[in-house]
């Protein structure tokens, strides 16, 4: 069994990927840390998961942050949670993973989606004229940017929370509609089953 973090930024396409994965894995848990932390600002007044990042303040949005993540951490089997590395504020980035978040979770591992920035940019302006989600617009170089330090906060949560770091890259064109989404679905499975192996290898059974 296992926990493992999933990270892309906003607009990658995680949920899709991520439903594809669930339908080819067997007993997978989804869940999404944004919506669990939503579950407790509602209470606070908090309309959308939008109006956490920009009205909250750092110390409420901790707290928050660590509610969610004791809920995660209790939740047993096979684990996937749905998250961002670093939340753009109007103050600046905002790690979505500091230590108190990834000791609560306690991940075997932390993987990252790469995309290239244009694309990212044509799937929100999708979502908005679909009216699935408004997201604020980015430029691509804004984009680039919020991939990039992403990352570098993904490899930080690995190092302190002792556990695997994994980036998959998509960073060439589709050659079909949803290329990426097989593909990303593709390695993501492949992955946990070799998280699947790894603890077969290591029971007592296999020892013996």
């Amino acid at each position: 069994m296992y926990r493992v973090i999933l990270i892309a930024v906003p607009g990658a396409g995680k949920s899709t990927i991520l439903k594809r994965v669930s339908e080819n894995v067997e007993d997978l848990s989804v869940v999404n840390f944004g919506d669990v932390m939503f579950e407790e600002a509602r209470r606070l007044g908090m309309r959308s998961r939008d109006d956490m990042r920009r009205l909250m303040d750092s110390e409420s949005y901790i707290r928050l942050q660590e509610k969610a993540a004791e809920k995660i951490g209790g939740i047993s089997g096979r684990v996937i949670v749905d998250t961002h590395a670093a939340v753009k504020t109007p103050k600046g980035y905002y790690p979505g993973l500091p230590p108190n978040v990834t000791q609560r979770i306690r991940p075997r591992a932390i993987i990252f989606l790469e995309f290239r920035p244009e694309d990212i940019l044509a799937r929100r302006l999708k979502d908005n004229v679909a009216g699935v989600r408004k997201r604020e617009g980015e430029t691509i170089e804004e984009i680039e940017e919020h991939q990039k330090i992403s990352i570098a906060y993904a490899i930080a949560s690995s190092t302190y929370s002792s556990s695997y770091f994994v980036k998959f890259s998509f960073r060439y064109p589709e050659a079909y509609p949803f290329q990426h989404v097989d593909d990303a679905a593709s390695k993501l499975i492949h992955y946990l089953s070799s998280l699947e192996e790894e603890d077969r290898a290591q029971s007592p059974e296999a020892v013996r």
